[in-house]
Formats: C-alpha cells, structure tokens, sequence
C-alpha cells in the first residue's frame, strides 16, 4: 500500500470484480410481460379467438378486450382472455402463454 500511487489495489480489486459479478448475474433486471388480448366471439367456443394486440399490463389487456368485445357486438355472448408472454407454437399452430388471467 503506497501513499504515492495506488492505494489499497487489493480491496479495489475485490470491490470491482464483485460489482461485475453483480452487473454480469442480471440482478435487478426486471422481466418484461408482454399480455395478449384474445377475443372470443362465442364464449362456449374457445378455438374461435381473435388476437386483439399486445399490452404491457394485464390492466391495459382487460380494458382494450371489453372495450374490443363491445365495438364487435359481442360483449354478451363473448368472451376475452389475456395471456402472459405468448408464444405462438408452429407445430400445435396456437399460441402457448406462460399465464392465462381474465
């Protein structure tokens, strides 16, 4: 440890490379959701949907399917789903979410 120079490397040395573990472990990252509106123009048909677009919260996804379901003419015998981070799965040809809510 000089006075002239640099000062503790040791604990510089120990203190940067834990901040990059820190930065490099993805701590803190927040997961983005991603909530798609499915509308469906007969609620006792759930193979008959319509994708009605992308929300960033299910809060958004709730209010643009009810709104959706009424400018169709559908909003009493219709029904709305909102899935969290969808996928669409070529092979099943559907869309596969993590969470479905209403």
């Amino acid at each position: 440890m000089k006075k002239n120079g640099i000062l503790f490397t040791g604990k510089k040395t120990i203190i940067f490379t834990i901040l990059t573990a820190f930065l490099l472990s993805g701590c803190g990252e927040v997961p983005t959701q991603e909530w798609t509106s499915l509308i469906y123009p007969d609620k006792t048909n759930n193979k008959r949907n319509k994708k009605n677009g992308i929300y960033p919260t299910l809060e958004e996804c709730k209010k643009a399917s009810i709104l959706e379901l009424a400018n169709l003419g559908f909003k009493d015998r219709g029904d709305y789903q909102c899935g969290l981070n969808c996928n669409y799965h070529e092979g099943m040809k559907v869309d596969i979410c993590e969470k479905m809510s209403k």
